[in-house]
Protein backbone atom coordinates (compact mmCIF):
# COMPACT_ATOMS: atom_id res chain seq x y z
CA UNK A 1 0.00 0.00 0.00
CA UNK A 2 1.35 3.41 -0.98
CA UNK A 3 2.12 5.99 1.64
CA UNK A 4 -0.47 8.75 2.08
CA UNK A 5 0.37 12.13 0.59
CA UNK A 6 0.70 14.92 3.15
CA UNK A 7 0.95 18.69 2.94
CA UNK A 8 2.61 20.37 5.91
CA UNK A 9 1.65 24.03 5.71
CA UNK A 10 4.59 25.57 7.62
CA UNK A 11 8.21 24.58 8.26
CA UNK A 12 8.40 22.30 11.33
CA UNK A 13 11.32 21.24 13.55
CA UNK A 14 13.76 18.83 11.88
CA UNK A 15 12.80 15.76 13.98
CA UNK A 16 9.16 16.23 12.95
CA UNK A 17 10.01 16.69 9.27
CA UNK A 18 12.17 13.55 9.33
CA UNK A 19 9.44 11.48 11.01
CA UNK A 20 6.84 12.81 8.58
CA UNK A 21 8.89 11.80 5.55
CA UNK A 22 9.30 8.31 6.97
CA UNK A 23 5.52 8.02 7.29
CA UNK A 24 4.14 9.90 4.28
CA UNK A 25 4.93 11.35 0.88
CA UNK A 26 5.47 14.88 2.16
CA UNK A 27 5.38 18.35 0.69
CA UNK A 28 6.30 21.05 3.21
CA UNK A 29 5.78 24.71 2.41
CA UNK A 30 8.84 26.88 2.97
CA UNK A 31 6.71 29.91 3.91
CA UNK A 32 5.35 30.79 7.36
CA UNK A 33 2.36 32.65 5.98
CA UNK A 34 -1.10 31.06 6.26
CA UNK A 35 -2.49 29.13 3.32
CA UNK A 36 -4.29 31.29 0.78
CA UNK A 37 -7.74 30.30 -0.48
CA UNK A 38 -6.33 28.91 -3.76
CA UNK A 39 -3.70 26.95 -1.82
CA UNK A 40 -6.40 25.45 0.41
CA UNK A 41 -8.44 24.37 -2.61
CA UNK A 42 -5.36 22.82 -4.22
CA UNK A 43 -4.40 21.04 -0.99
CA UNK A 44 -7.85 19.53 -0.56
CA UNK A 45 -7.65 18.25 -4.16
CA UNK A 46 -4.06 16.92 -4.18
CA UNK A 47 -3.34 15.45 -0.74
CA UNK A 48 -4.68 12.62 1.41
CA UNK A 49 -3.94 14.65 4.55
CA UNK A 50 -3.12 18.22 5.50
CA UNK A 51 -1.16 19.25 8.59
CA UNK A 52 -2.22 22.90 9.09
CA UNK A 53 -1.92 25.28 12.01
CA UNK A 54 -3.21 28.59 13.33
CA UNK A 55 -4.12 30.99 10.53
CA UNK A 56 -4.88 28.33 7.91
CA UNK A 57 -8.59 29.13 7.54
CA UNK A 58 -10.30 25.85 6.67
CA UNK A 59 -13.78 27.32 6.65
CA UNK A 60 -17.13 25.98 5.46
CA UNK A 61 -16.64 27.84 2.18
CA UNK A 62 -13.13 26.40 1.77
CA UNK A 63 -14.35 22.81 2.11
CA UNK A 64 -17.13 23.33 -0.41
CA UNK A 65 -14.86 25.01 -2.96
CA UNK A 66 -13.71 21.56 -4.05
CA UNK A 67 -16.35 19.25 -5.49
CA UNK A 68 -14.66 15.94 -4.61
CA UNK A 69 -11.83 16.48 -2.15
CA UNK A 70 -9.09 13.87 -2.02
CA UNK A 71 -8.19 14.92 1.52
CA UNK A 72 -9.54 12.68 4.28
CA UNK A 73 -7.69 14.04 7.32
CA UNK A 74 -6.91 17.48 8.75
CA UNK A 75 -4.23 16.84 11.41
CA UNK A 76 -4.03 20.23 13.11
CA UNK A 77 -0.73 21.33 14.66
CA UNK A 78 -2.03 22.86 17.88
CA UNK A 79 -4.74 22.32 20.45
CA UNK A 80 -6.92 25.23 19.26
CA UNK A 81 -8.90 24.53 16.10
CA UNK A 82 -11.24 27.52 15.77
CA UNK A 83 -9.69 28.15 12.32
CA UNK A 84 -11.20 24.83 11.14
CA UNK A 85 -14.92 24.32 10.55
CA UNK A 86 -15.15 20.83 12.03
CA UNK A 87 -18.80 20.34 11.09
CA UNK A 88 -18.12 21.25 7.45
CA UNK A 89 -15.11 18.92 7.35
CA UNK A 90 -17.15 16.07 8.77
CA UNK A 91 -19.90 16.69 6.25
CA UNK A 92 -17.33 16.20 3.46
CA UNK A 93 -16.06 13.00 5.07
CA UNK A 94 -12.89 14.60 6.45
CA UNK A 95 -11.63 13.76 9.95
CA UNK A 96 -10.09 16.51 12.11
CA UNK A 97 -7.53 15.95 14.88
CA UNK A 98 -5.52 18.23 17.18
CA UNK A 99 -2.64 18.06 19.67
CA UNK A 100 -3.94 18.56 23.23
CA UNK A 101 -1.72 17.94 26.23
CA UNK A 102 1.53 18.76 24.44
CA UNK A 103 0.91 22.50 24.80
CA UNK A 104 -0.34 22.59 28.40
CA UNK A 105 2.78 23.27 30.45
CA UNK A 106 4.41 25.61 27.96
CA UNK A 107 1.30 27.77 27.68
CA UNK A 108 0.88 27.86 31.45
CA UNK A 109 4.51 28.98 31.78
CA UNK A 110 3.83 31.92 29.45
CA UNK A 111 0.74 32.87 31.49
CA UNK A 112 2.88 33.02 34.63
CA UNK A 113 5.55 34.95 32.73
CA UNK A 114 2.97 37.56 31.74
CA UNK A 115 1.57 37.79 35.27
CA UNK A 116 5.02 38.48 36.68
CA UNK A 117 6.00 40.88 33.91
CA UNK A 118 2.89 43.00 34.33
CA UNK A 119 2.84 42.89 38.14
CA UNK A 120 6.52 43.82 38.42
CA UNK A 121 6.46 46.23 35.43
CA UNK A 122 9.25 44.28 33.75
CA UNK A 123 8.35 45.45 30.26
CA UNK A 124 8.54 49.09 31.32
CA UNK A 125 11.85 48.46 33.06
CA UNK A 126 13.36 46.72 30.05
CA UNK A 127 12.31 49.60 27.78
CA UNK A 128 13.78 52.10 30.26
CA UNK A 129 17.17 50.37 30.22
CA UNK A 130 17.26 49.97 26.43
CA UNK A 131 16.31 53.61 25.90
CA UNK A 132 19.26 54.79 27.98
CA UNK A 133 16.89 56.57 30.34
CA UNK A 134 17.71 54.60 33.49
CA UNK A 135 19.50 56.78 36.05
CA UNK A 136 20.06 54.16 38.73
CA UNK A 137 18.13 52.53 41.54
CA UNK A 138 15.94 54.49 43.92
CA UNK A 139 13.27 53.46 46.47
CA UNK A 140 10.17 54.44 44.48
CA UNK A 141 11.26 53.44 40.98
CA UNK A 142 8.68 51.45 38.95
CA UNK A 143 6.83 50.20 42.01
CA UNK A 144 4.71 47.23 41.03
CA UNK A 145 2.64 44.59 42.77
CA UNK A 146 3.63 41.55 44.79
CA UNK A 147 1.52 38.55 43.71
CA UNK A 148 2.21 36.28 46.71
CA UNK A 149 -0.99 35.63 48.67
CA UNK A 150 -3.16 37.45 46.12
CA UNK A 151 -6.24 35.96 44.45
CA UNK A 152 -5.94 34.48 40.97
CA UNK A 153 -9.11 34.14 38.92
CA UNK A 154 -9.00 31.47 36.23
CA UNK A 155 -11.37 31.78 33.26
CA UNK A 156 -11.65 28.19 31.97
CA UNK A 157 -10.47 25.39 34.27
CA UNK A 158 -9.32 22.96 31.60
CA UNK A 159 -5.84 21.49 31.19
CA UNK A 160 -4.11 24.85 30.81
CA UNK A 161 -6.22 26.63 33.43
CA UNK A 162 -5.35 23.94 35.97
CA UNK A 163 -1.66 24.15 35.08
CA UNK A 164 -1.68 27.93 35.60
CA UNK A 165 -3.53 27.49 38.90
CA UNK A 166 -1.01 24.90 40.15
CA UNK A 167 1.94 27.14 39.36
CA UNK A 168 0.32 30.17 40.98
CA UNK A 169 -0.86 28.38 44.12
CA UNK A 170 2.08 26.10 44.86
CA UNK A 171 4.74 28.42 43.46
CA UNK A 172 3.53 31.80 44.71
CA UNK A 173 0.98 31.02 47.40
CA UNK A 174 -1.89 32.54 45.44
CA UNK A 175 -5.49 31.79 46.29
CA UNK A 176 -7.47 30.43 43.34
CA UNK A 177 -11.02 31.03 42.22
CA UNK A 178 -12.32 30.02 38.80
CA UNK A 179 -15.19 30.31 36.38
CA UNK A 180 -16.08 27.34 34.23
CA UNK A 181 -19.29 26.74 32.27
CA UNK A 182 -19.50 23.18 33.59
CA UNK A 183 -19.08 22.07 37.19
CA UNK A 184 -15.51 21.07 38.09
CA UNK A 185 -15.57 18.32 40.68
CA UNK A 186 -11.87 18.23 41.57
CA UNK A 187 -9.47 20.90 40.32
CA UNK A 188 -6.56 19.56 42.48
CA UNK A 189 -5.86 22.97 44.02
CA UNK A 190 -6.48 23.19 47.80
CA UNK A 191 -9.33 25.56 48.72
CA UNK A 192 -9.89 26.55 45.08
CA UNK A 193 -13.44 27.79 44.64
CA UNK A 194 -15.67 27.79 41.59
CA UNK A 195 -17.72 30.97 41.15
CA UNK A 196 -21.02 31.29 39.34
CA UNK A 197 -20.24 34.10 36.91
CA UNK A 198 -17.51 36.07 35.21
CA UNK A 199 -18.73 39.18 37.02
CA UNK A 200 -18.14 37.47 40.36
CA UNK A 201 -14.69 36.29 39.30
CA UNK A 202 -13.58 39.71 38.01
CA UNK A 203 -14.83 41.52 41.11
CA UNK A 204 -12.91 39.18 43.45
CA UNK A 205 -9.61 38.66 41.59
CA UNK A 206 -6.30 40.50 41.81
CA UNK A 207 -5.06 38.67 38.72
CA UNK A 208 -7.21 37.11 35.97
CA UNK A 209 -5.89 34.47 33.56
CA UNK A 210 -7.91 33.63 30.43
CA UNK A 211 -7.61 29.99 29.34
CA UNK A 212 -10.72 29.12 27.30
CA UNK A 213 -10.83 27.77 23.72
CA UNK A 214 -11.46 30.10 20.83
CA UNK A 215 -14.43 29.90 18.51
CA UNK A 216 -17.90 31.41 18.23
CA UNK A 217 -18.99 30.27 21.69
CA UNK A 218 -16.30 32.35 23.39
CA UNK A 219 -16.08 35.30 20.99
CA UNK A 220 -15.93 38.45 23.15
CA UNK A 221 -16.68 36.36 26.23
CA UNK A 222 -14.90 39.13 28.13
CA UNK A 223 -16.57 42.34 27.02
CA UNK A 224 -17.03 45.85 28.41
CA UNK A 225 -19.68 44.70 30.87
CA UNK A 226 -17.39 42.04 32.35
CA UNK A 227 -14.34 44.33 32.39
CA UNK A 228 -16.35 46.94 34.28
CA UNK A 229 -16.54 44.49 37.21
CA UNK A 230 -12.74 44.33 37.57
CA UNK A 231 -10.88 45.94 40.43
CA UNK A 232 -8.88 49.01 39.34
CA UNK A 233 -5.67 47.43 40.69
CA UNK A 234 -6.23 44.10 38.93
CA UNK A 235 -4.22 42.50 36.10
CA UNK A 236 -5.60 40.56 33.13
CA UNK A 237 -3.53 38.09 31.06
CA UNK A 238 -4.62 36.23 27.95
CA UNK A 239 -2.88 33.17 26.48
CA UNK A 240 -6.04 31.70 24.92
CA UNK A 241 -7.30 33.32 21.71
CA UNK A 242 -7.32 37.03 20.98
CA UNK A 243 -11.00 37.35 20.12
CA UNK A 244 -12.07 35.94 23.49
CA UNK A 245 -11.56 39.51 24.76
CA UNK A 246 -13.17 42.55 23.16
CA UNK A 247 -9.94 44.44 22.36
CA UNK A 248 -11.64 47.84 22.12
CA UNK A 249 -13.22 47.35 25.54
CA UNK A 250 -9.88 46.19 26.96
CA UNK A 251 -8.13 49.29 25.60
CA UNK A 252 -10.80 51.50 27.15
CA UNK A 253 -10.44 49.74 30.52
CA UNK A 254 -6.65 50.16 30.48
CA UNK A 255 -6.75 53.79 29.37
CA UNK A 256 -9.39 54.71 31.95
CA UNK A 257 -7.67 52.97 34.85
CA UNK A 258 -10.39 50.35 35.28
CA UNK A 259 -7.56 47.79 35.00
CA UNK A 260 -4.04 48.23 36.33
CA UNK A 261 -2.44 46.31 33.50
CA UNK A 262 -2.65 43.50 30.98
CA UNK A 263 -0.38 40.84 29.51
CA UNK A 264 -1.24 39.51 26.06
CA UNK A 265 0.22 36.67 24.04
CA UNK A 266 -2.65 36.57 21.53
CA UNK A 267 -4.59 39.13 19.52
CA UNK A 268 -7.89 39.28 17.66
CA UNK A 269 -6.32 39.87 14.23
CA UNK A 270 -2.82 38.42 14.44
CA UNK A 271 -0.24 39.57 13.54
CA UNK A 272 -1.88 43.00 13.64
CA UNK A 273 -1.81 44.56 17.12
CA UNK A 274 -3.85 47.71 17.79
CA UNK A 275 -1.70 50.82 17.93
CA UNK A 276 -3.53 51.86 21.10
CA UNK A 277 -2.28 48.72 22.88
CA UNK A 278 1.29 49.31 21.77
CA UNK A 279 1.21 52.85 23.14
CA UNK A 280 0.20 51.73 26.63
CA UNK A 281 3.03 51.32 29.13
CA UNK A 282 0.92 49.12 31.44
CA UNK A 283 0.60 46.37 28.83
CA UNK A 284 3.08 43.55 28.13
CA UNK A 285 2.84 42.27 24.54
CA UNK A 286 4.32 38.95 23.41
CA UNK A 287 4.32 37.52 19.84
CA UNK A 288 2.23 34.39 20.54
CA UNK A 289 4.96 32.52 22.42
CA UNK A 290 2.62 30.10 24.20
CA UNK A 291 4.16 26.87 22.87
CA UNK A 292 7.40 28.38 21.65
CA UNK A 293 10.02 25.84 22.74
CA UNK A 294 11.77 23.26 20.60
CA UNK A 295 10.70 20.36 22.82
CA UNK A 296 7.04 21.37 22.82
CA UNK A 297 6.83 22.09 19.09
CA UNK A 298 8.51 18.75 18.37
CA UNK A 299 6.07 16.91 20.62
CA UNK A 300 3.15 18.69 18.95
CA UNK A 301 4.38 17.60 15.53
CA UNK A 302 4.93 14.01 16.60
CA UNK A 303 1.44 13.94 18.13
CA UNK A 304 -0.03 15.18 14.85
CA UNK A 305 1.90 12.47 13.00
CA UNK A 306 0.56 9.79 15.36
CA UNK A 307 -2.94 10.99 14.51
CA UNK A 308 -2.05 10.60 10.82
CA UNK A 309 -0.49 7.15 11.28
CA UNK A 310 -3.44 5.78 13.21
CA UNK A 311 -6.02 7.21 10.80
CA UNK A 312 -4.45 5.65 7.72
CA UNK A 313 -3.92 2.38 9.61
CA UNK A 314 -7.70 2.18 10.00
CA UNK A 315 -7.64 3.07 13.71
CA UNK A 316 -9.46 5.87 15.51
CA UNK A 317 -6.99 8.73 15.89
CA UNK A 318 -6.15 9.33 19.56
CA UNK A 319 -6.97 13.05 19.32
CA UNK A 320 -9.94 13.18 16.97
CA UNK A 321 -11.92 16.39 17.36
CA UNK A 322 -15.63 15.90 17.89
CA UNK A 323 -18.10 17.87 15.81
CA UNK A 324 -19.39 20.53 18.24
CA UNK A 325 -22.82 20.30 16.61
CA UNK A 326 -23.14 16.69 17.76
CA UNK A 327 -24.45 15.93 21.29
Amino acid sequence: MSRPSLLITRPLPAPVAEAARALCAVDMRAKNSPLSEPEIAEALTRYDAILPTLGDRLTDAAFYTVANPKCRLIANFGVGYNHIDVAAAEARGICVTNTPGAVTDATADIAITLILMVARRAGEGERLVRSGGWRGWHPTQLLGQHIGGKTLGIVGMGRIGRAVARRAHFGFGMNVIFFNRSFVRDCTIPQARQVASLAELFSQSDVISVNVPGGAENHHLIDAKVLAMARPDSILVNTARGDVIDEDALINALESGALAGAGLDVYAHEPQVPEALMRLENVTLLPHLGTNSLEVRTNMGLMALENIRSFFAGETPPNQVQNPAQP
